[in-house]
């Protein structure tokens, strides 16, 4: 057992190091995951490019982290409901778990959060606090899933963004037998939007995608898109008129708003969804200021729900999803990366890496 633990560290945006923390203590209430696997995140992609977040101390990355727990204490054990050796994933949030909000359910906003994994500085005891490492420090009031151990580590690691699918569309969205649904975006979570769609029982589903995304589009088709569209470059779709014409001018029932940083979408997601319909606003923008025609809303009676991450119930349902096995989920697994390439596994999520056409990616620090 080495009392050092290898993390992949990002110290400024674009750049990352490999640099060694001592191994974490832990007492009775708190524990010490061993990392398989950390899945890569399209926000993991923007705060690389520093994009997202503003300038930050060094920290290491990792939100989506999934191991076997190497330690743990009694009462942490009792608390979780797991012992050594479980297959656990676990939560980016670090609440509090005695405030208000997360007596009532809404811990993802706990005023009392000094932690989180994948986003604390190195400088906050015990360091490890993210998913590139080696291993990973769990304190007392980190939540955990426990998940099958015999799924393979890649597919495993896809929980968190199969979450966000599920709870964007099922949980806000309200998507239900025979609805229209739309998905703007075709990352990973609108790949897991449109499972969830489809396991709810949706009648039609539509998603889009840049011509970048064809591999992306052709693996949504497969779990169950019915309608798939290119907005950009050459004969690029008109959205609005296209979801016009699927469905005979009655539109969708659910709209889900996924992009990354571009405002034309949101538009496009309120023109696209019924009277009286829901739109899911989701992507990130970066903090930049989105012209918005509230009009629409008010005259089309829309419901507009902002989507915050991904909560408990989101992950249980969607680990129950990966351990159905009823998708093969595994087609959206391309790239798995060691602890030293944590840099490149990030770009190659994000396009930056020419001939590689990226869906899903996880770093194993055990390759």
């Amino acid at each position: 057992m080495t009392d050092m633990v290898r993390a992949a560290v990002q110290v400024a945006p674009g750049e990352m190091e490999l640099r060694e923390f001592p191994r974490p203590k832990t007492g009775p209430d708190d524990g010490l995951l061993r990392v398989e696997a950390n899945g890569i995140c399209g926000s993991d992609v923007e705060t690389f490019r520093g994009h997202m977040g503003g300038p930050r101390p060094a920290f290491i990355p990792g939100h989506e982290p999934l191991g076997i727990i190497e330690e743990i204490g009694d009462r942490a054990a009792e608390r979780w409901g797991v012992q050594a050796g479980d297959r656990v994933a676990v939560e980016v949030i670090v609440p509090c778990r005695a405030c208000d909000d997360c007596l009532t359910g809404r811990y993802q906003f706990c005023p009392n959060r000094k932690y989180g994994h994948g986003v604390t500085s190195t400088e906050t005891a015990p360091a490890l606090w993210g998913g590139l490492a080696e291993y990973m420090y769990i304190s007392p009031t980190s939540v955990l899933h426990k998940m099958d151990a015999s799924l393979p580590a890649e597919l495993a690691a896809m929980y968190n963004g199969l979450g966000a699918g599920v709870r964007w569309t099922c949980h806000l969205g309200g998507v239900g037998l025979g609805d229209t649904v739309l998905v703007l975006g075709a990352g990973q979570r609108g790949i897991g939007a449109v499972v969830a769609a489809r396991a709810a029982g949706a009648g039609t589903i539509i998603i889009t995608g840049l011509q970048s995304d064809a591999h992306k589009l052709a693996v949504a088709t497969e779990f169950g898109a019915d309608h798939t569209m290119v907005v950009d470059g050459e004969g690029a779709a008109d959205v609005v008129k296209r979801v016009e014409e699927i469905t005979s001018g009655r539109m969708a029932d659910v709209v889900l708003e996924l992009t990354p940083m571009a405002a034309g979408p949101v538009t496009d997601a309120m023109l696209c969804a019924r009277r009286g319909g829901t739109v899911v606003l989701a992507g990130l923008k970066g903090h930049k200021e989105i012209p918005l025609q509230t009009d629409l809303i008010i005259n089309r009676a829309l419901t507009v729900r902002g989507a915050f991450g991904v909560d408990s119930r989101g992950m249980t349902d969607a680990i129950a999803l990966l351990e159905s096995r009823r998708f093969p989920l595994e087609k959206m697994h391309t790239h798995s990366f060691g602890l030293a390439d944590a840099a490149l596994a990030i770009q190659t999520l994000g396009g930056d890496v020419p001939g590689e056409k990226a869906i899903h990616v996880s770093v194993h620090p055990g390759l």
